[in-house]
């Protein structure tokens, strides 16, 4: 078996960690990273009896215009975080990645309440816990999952947590699993996002929301596994259950179709089909498991992508959110293959695809959530799998951002520029 289930249950693992009267100051082991000594803090000024400061990055709305650099949709502020509830714990934020899923909260094609702390592929490290928190103690490391899994449900004990109901109606609403908010501004409640809100030095969430795992293992690259990685790679795995041999293709090369080419790669898919608009991603997803590439903005991706699977691929996954993409993926799936959902779409957008070939070519389309993950079996297996070499997902990570950088930052993903960009909240030069 490839890496290790952490299992809570009991107890409480320690109280709470009491806080100085001014200032408390967390600190964990430093790190180095390009010849620079970098120390992971965060300051803690009590605002109230349980409550404390943090620097966030908040979205005042959805929908302003782009350049973000000109527009300014993200104001970074100084909040008051409330301590963990019961069932909650406080995290100092070690990375968090930019991703398509907190961009298109900006851009309002996935509609949130606002103002909102941003952030959803985040790592960190538990620094204080509520009541009745089992499994967790200050100092583990931790993985964010953005569906935080009530374990009550009927789709969680059947096995399907990203399904959580409990889970997805605290998302829509903004609020912790349990219905609350911790975020303050000038005395008003502050939504959450996906119950991660990452973009911040300090979060408190649910219990439900964390994976635990090996404290050796860089927070930067951890991040990565809430999202991208266990999105892409998970919907092979999980949701396609791709078999060895079968030919792949992936529409869309952002984080997370680079991850389920990596995905594909690991399943033993051949061919695998990388497909963008942007040439500039080709190399990058050739490195990472590709075969072979269509350029979509020259000729027909459809022809081409069936002209080299001999037919169509027996399994073809949309990365892009986007209603006419997925038009292309099925109809470049072949005779009894399947079409696999990743990218959120617009809500109001719509795709016209053939009934008839589903059930005449026994076509099947998929949609997969967060890649149809078991977080807390998946994110510890997908990591193994990293060290093993297996998913080379380093050269995904294509630069560095600050909290004040994070509108520019956005650009450029917009742009397609960039695909992981780290953030860092809490990292200050020793």
């Amino acid at each position: 078996m490839i890496g290790s289930v952490e299992t809570a249950g009991g107890r409480p693992l320690a109280p709470p960690v009491a806080r100085d009267k001014n200032e408390c100051i967390l600190k964990s082991k430093r790190n180095r990273r390009a010849g620079a000594t970098w120390v992971l803090t965060a300051q803690v000024r009590n605002s109230g009896e349980d409550g404390m400061k943090t620097k966030a990055a908040l979205l005042l709305e959805m929908g302003r215009p782009r350049p973000y650099a000109k527009s300014a949709p993200i104001a970074i502020e100084e909040l008051d975080l409330d301590g963990p509830g019961p069932g909650e714990v406080l995290v100092e934020m070690g990375a968090a990645g930019l991703c398509h899923s907190d961009l298109s909260v900006m851009n309002g094609s996935r509609p949130r309440p606002m103002p909102m702390v941003l952030g959803h592929e985040a790592a960190g490290v538990v620094r204080e816990m509520g009541a009745g928190v089992d499994g967790f103690k200050p100092g583990d490391h931790v993985v964010f999952s953005f569906v935080p899994a009530c374990r009550r449900c009927p789709e969680c004990v059947s096995g399907r947590p990203a399904m959580c109901r409990v889970g997805a109606a605290a998302n829509g609403a903004g609020t912790l699993l349990s219905g609350a908010r911790r975020f303050r501004r000038k005395g008003q409640l502050v939504y959450h996002h996906l119950g991660v809100s990452g973009f911040s030095e300090l979060s408190v969430c649910s219990q439900d929301s964390l994976v635990k795992i090996d404290p050796a293992f860089p927070l930067d690259k951890a991040a990565l596994f809430g999202c991208a990685i266990a999105t892409g790679v998970g919907a092979v795995v999980n949701t396609a259950r791709v078999e060895p041999a079968s030919s792949a293709a992936v529409f869309g090369l952002g984080g997370v179709g680079l991850a389920a080419v990596m995905g594909a790669k690991v399943a033993g898919a051949y061919p695998i089909v990388a497909v963008d608009v942007l040439a500039n991603k080709f190399e990058l997803a050739r490195t990472l498991g590709a075969t072979h590439t269509v350029d979509a903005a020259k000729g027909d991706p459809v022809a081409q992508v069936r002209e080299l699977t001999g037919g169509g691929a027996a399994y073809v996954f949309d990365a892009t959110g986007v209603a006419k993409v997925l038009e292309q993926a099925f109809a470049a799936t072949t005779r009894g293959g399947t079409t696999v959902i990743i990218g959120l779409p617009h809500p109001d957008h719509r795709a016209s695809l053939s009934p008839l070939a589903m059930v005449a070519e026994e076509r099947v389309l998929k949609g997969c959530y967060m890649g149809s993950a078991i977080p807390w079996r998946d994110v510890p297996r997908f990591i193994e799998l990293y060290r093993a070499g297996a998913l080379p997902m380093d050269a995904m990570i294509t630069g560095t951002v600050a909290l004040e950088e994070l509108n520019e930052g956005f650009d450029r993903l917009d742009r397609g520029e960039a695909v992981r960009q780290i953030l860092r909240p809490n990292e200050r030069a020793a």
